[in-house]
């Protein structure tokens, strides 16, 4: 039991490191996904219902290389792709744990995992907005085809294992050493001419932040001058975090909540910290840390959870004050991080419109 919190606990911080260390953390982070039934084997324990729990880990990092996302990219065209592709998981993922059905995650691919990483190895040494639109679709679409497509049905249509296949086949080794290199010599005859130049010096660590808003006061006036309750940002927010709670929710054990209660409750609070977070920002009032904007709204969430309990308990619904916790928890970090680094997307998106990559690549 202690080496499945461990790792459990690794699972859930790891991803935090992204938002600095981009690629390094999701490689990490992906690692950590491939051998933790290692681990668990090793130890000699095989934890009840894991599938479950590793499929919800899976959306909660990525859920983080979306959040930071919002604060990093700087192609406007690169970002739509990755959001509607991570977006297509996510409900992908929820359909799979309602119905079980395999097939589900072979139509609902993870390509988004992949294509996070391509943004940020090109982002090592070149400009990403060099790229225009169609050059990320195409990424995208090699990685969803040539990639994912084989990879999730060897997984979850076939449920082989790599490690196994390997031992039993001695010609496998060669032939995926071969396939990968026809992958890579493509990729270096096809992308790499496409991106000129190299920008800069090897950078691992993410690009700072614009200047308008590089502090939390500049992003609460962005916040006071631009956001609406009603508005596409919360709209997201409340699929991002009520989504990932109900795959949570299949898994957690003793919550006698719904989905569809679950999912209306983490929406009313979703709600609630919009319109607190804009009356805030209106009245002049930031907090610079990210740990201690994540812990005043984790307090203002317990009180609210507090005071309207019935929106999580009302008609049946969960009394598991564990589960309650951790949701508060999941939903005060999400939308935090949220409301931090939407601005900043935003003042790129106004500084760069789509087309502008476009019009880079061309001249």
């Amino acid at each position: 039991m202690s080496v499945f919190v461990a790792v459990i606990a690794a699972r859930f911080l790891v991803p935090l490191f992204i938002f600095r260390f981009p690629l390094p953390a999701i490689i990490a982070a992906l690692i950590l996904d491939g051998v933790d039934q290692t681990i668990f084997q090793t130890m000699g324990y095989d934890p009840p219902g894991y599938q479950g729990y590793d499929k919800a880990m899976d959306v909660f990092y990525l859920a983080i290389a979306y959040l930071a996302m919002l604060r990093n990219w700087t192609s406007m065209a690169a970002f739509a792709i990755g959001r509607a592709l991570y977006f297509y998981r996510l409900v992908g993922v929820v359909a799979f744990e309602f119905s079980q059905e395999r097939a589900l995650l072979l139509i609902f691919p993870n390509t988004f995992e992949y294509f996070f990483i391509a943004y940020e190895l090109i982002r090592l040494r070149w400009d990403p907005t060099r790229l225009s639109r169609s050059a990320w679709l195409a990424i995208a679409a090699g990685i969803w085809i040539l990639v994912k497509l084989p990879q999730e049905y060897w997984i979850h249509i076939a449920q082989r294992d790599m490690t196994d296949e390997l031992a039993a086949h001695a010609w496998l080794g060669p032939l995926l050493l071969v396939v990968v290199s026809v992958i890579l010599y493509a990729v270096w005859r096809l992308l790499v001419p496409r991106l000129g130049p190299v920008a800069w010096p090897w950078r691992v660590v993410a690009d700072p932040l614009p200047e308008s808003v590089d502090e939390a006061s500049e992003r609460a006036l962005w916040t006071a001058k631009y956001a609406r309750v009603w508005s596409i940002p919360t709209l997201e927010k409340v699929l991002l975090v009520g989504l990932i709670s109900v795959i949570f929710g299949q898994v957690l054990p003793g919550l006698r909540t719904t989905g569809t209660q679950l999912f209306i409750g983490i929406a009313a609070v979703v709600l609630a910290n919009a319109a607190m977070t804009l009356a805030f920002a209106r009245a002049g009032r930031s907090v610079e840390g990210a740990f201690a904007a994540f812990g005043t709204r984790v307090l203002i969430n317990v009180s609210l959870v507090i005071v309207g309990g019935w929106l999580l308990g009302r008609g049946g619904g969960d009394s598991n004050q564990p589960a309650t916790l951790f949701f508060i928890l999941l939903l005060s970090l999400i939308t935090t991080l949220h409301d931090r680094y939407w601005p900043v997307h935003a003042v790129r998106d106004h500084e760069d419109p789509p087309d502008t990559a476009v019009r880079r690549a061309g001249s």
